[in-house]
């Protein structure tokens, strides 16, 4: 499956960043631009994988092992790849998705403090040479982000439910891998106003990817 006809852009960040109201916003933009598109989110964005995420955003805080998380994030990222953004991508659709690989890394590798090779044994083997074209970072700090998050209540809150320090490292882990993947990644500041946000989104995909609009 060739994953180059497409654009691959994906929305990270800690609880109560943004992530998905942009996204949202972005997709909206985008109908003006006369793009085909699809949206889609982690974990899930197919079928069986929606299945999973049940099992990892229920529940106890501690219902889990860090591998057992690990290997159901990526369970339901090879159903998603195969069902979802693979079939888009080779379509030549834009896919924007809520969560992606970046997320494991930083809730489970730097939140739960777990081998962050191993994980990318794994992410080798189930993704493979998929990468995004742009990753938008969207950055908050801890206690506005979990404060925001709480005001939802939508009943999938077990990652929000987990301490403070965890989301510190998770916070930490996605600036990291920002940084380490500057190339990919732009990191947005989230505590500015909602359309402030979306401006500055729209400007990055404009000069990172503005060939493809047209």
């Amino acid at each position: 499956m060739s994953y180059n006809n497409g654009t691959f852009i994906t929305f990270e960040g800690g609880e109560g960043s943004g992530k998905s109201t942009q996204l949202k916003k972005i997709a909206h933009w985008l109908d003006g631009q006369g793009i085909d598109y699809i949206t889609t989110r982690e974990p899930g964005g197919a079928p069986s994988a929606e299945i999973i995420r049940k099992l990892l955003v229920e529940g106890d805080t501690d219902r889990w092992q860090p591998i057992t998380e690990i290997l159901l994030h990526y369970s339901a990222r090879a159903e998603h790849i195969a069902h979802t953004i693979g079939p888009s991508l080779e379509a030549g659709r834009w896919v924007l998705c809520d969560r992606f690989a970046d997320s494991t890394l930083a809730y489970q590798g730097y939140g739960h403090d777990f081998d962050t090779q191993t994980i990318a044994q794994i992410h080798q083997a189930t993704v493979g040479k998929l990468i995004p074209d742009l990753t938008l970072v969207l950055d908050i700090p801890v206690h506005t982000g979990l404060e925001r998050a709480g005001n939802r209540n939508q009943g999938e809150d077990r990652y929000e439910r987990m301490g403070v320090d965890f989301h510190d490292r998770v916070r930490a882990g996605f600036l990291e891998l920002a940084a380490k993947n500057s190339n990919r990644c732009q990191v947005i500041n989230a505590e500015q106003t909602m359309d402030k946000v979306f401006s500055d989104i729209r400007t990055i995909i404009e000069d990172k990817l503005g060939s493809r609009l047209s």
